[in-house]
């Protein structure tokens, strides 16, 4: 019986046209993402031009330098491109914002990447494949919120209790990891039976009712403590004695908020990484004679070091990048403080602010083009210092593997 199908060259021909088409369609779509991203580059570039050409050009002192302002004796950093008042006098220091944007990601990223990559490693090294099975694709999920609502419950919600029970909430932040550090020392001095069933592969589980009862007793005790050290007003003593001013939206709060945020990226990446490290690494490592936390300090982590970087520079990427977050939860004053309790301004902030109120063509306009910018050449500039570091790394560690 003669076979229906074309012939066998015909049918080569046709598979070869196919993949041809594919790795076309792909290539293309990869060159039209670089397009449009330089695109985007130059057309914020075009917009910024006009601002250093013609009769009213601003300079870069105006831009980056401090200012004289009237009732200071010192000149300032000031961001005030139009004037409250007929007559008043702008600012366009550029550099308030900048500072805002990068104080609100160091703190995000002092309170992500601690409890991301902790997750990380435990999920990835210790915590048994049908627990990981469920909770990895749950953490992943807290992605998923959208940022104005996560804005919205820190502003509203976080930003008020905070306020309220300041000595109780920086006495949560030290207790809290002691309180972990405690029950690991304390499952030490448990006998055997009882040390077997809390196993660390568990210990996501057993420690939350732990940490819940530190939390309560660290809230029942704050009020006390603050009598006894503070006089019972801690605000008061921090602006008597530190000189640091209280903002009830502050940068202590977007760090938190913004944190929550970037710790389910940070988290999936870098355990990805953990977990497609070898195991016989490990095993080999034990049976060496090194502890399991040696295996994990000295072959395990610097193993999974490109994958990790990678999961930092993306979070923190994500953190500059952030606008509802830091819009409804930073109070959005300009300021140039290291100080977490008082507010700040980022640069995606002022531009969702004051964009739809500039005139456009205006100088009011361009500076938020040149905000945008900034923004985008930072972004731009870890993505790509991130990407090298990681292709260095991965060459290092595969010369050192094929070494031994």
């Amino acid at each position: 019986m003669k076979d229906p199908r074309p012939p066998l060259s015909l049918r080569l021909r046709r598979r070869r046209v196919r993949d041809r088409l594919a790795t076309l369609l792909i290539t293309a779509g990869g060159v039209g993402v670089v397009v449009s991203v330089l695109a985007i580059g130059v057309f914020l570039a075009l917009e910024v031009v006009p601002l250093f050409l013609g009769a009213d050009a601003l300079s870069t002192g105006e831009l980056w330098r401090p200012q004289p302002v009237e009732g200071y004796a010192e000149p300032q950093h000031r961001w005030r491109p139009e004037p409250l008042i007929e007559g008043d006098t702008t600012h366009f220091g550029m550099a308030p914002l900048v500072w805002g944007t990068l104080k609100a990601a160091l703190w995000a990223l002092l309170f992500a990447v601690p409890l991301a990559l902790g997750a990380a490693i435990h999920s990835a090294l210790y915590m048994p494949r049908r627990l990981r099975t469920r909770l990895k694709p749950t953490l992943e999920l807290m992605e998923a919120l959208p940022g104005v609502v996560i804005g919205f419950v820190a502003g509203m919600l976080l930003a008020p209790w905070v306020e309220r029970h300041l000595a109780g909430s920086l006495a949560l932040l030290v207790a809290l990891p002691l309180g972990m550090v405690a029950a690991g020392g304390l499952r030490a001095l448990l006998p055997m039976p009882l040390r077997v069933r809390l196993s660390p592969g568990w210990a996501g589980l057993w420690l939350m009712p732990w940490l819940v009862l530190v939390g309560v007793a660290t809230l029942w005790l704050a009020p006390a403590i603050e009598a006894a050290l503070f006089g019972g007003d801690l605000r008061g003593w921090l602006a008597d004695t530190l000189g640091l001013d209280y903002a009830a939206r502050n940068a202590m709060v977007v760090g938190l908020a913004m944190g929550f945020a970037v710790i389910p990226g940070i988290y999936a990446l870098a355990e990805d990484a953990l977990a497609g490290v070898p195991g016989s690494l490990g095993e080999g490592a034990q049976a060496l004679g090194a502890t399991r936390w040696q295996t994990l300090w000295k072959v395990l982590l610097p193993a999974a070091a490109p994958g990790i970087f990678s999961a930092i520079m993306i979070g923190a990427g994500r953190a500059a990048g952030e606008t509802m977050i830091v819009l409804m939860a930073s109070g959005n004053t300009a300021l140039m403080s290291l100080s977490p309790l008082e507010g700040l301004r980022s640069l995606s902030a002022t531009i969702a602010i004051e964009l739809p109120e500039a005139a456009v063509g205006g100088t009011h306009y361009r500076l938020l083009f040149l905000a945008a910018l900034v923004l985008f050449a930072f972004t731009f500039l870890v993505n790509t210092l991130a990407e090298g570091v990681r292709t260095r790394l991965r060459r290092r560690y595969r010369r050192l593997e094929g070494g031994t």
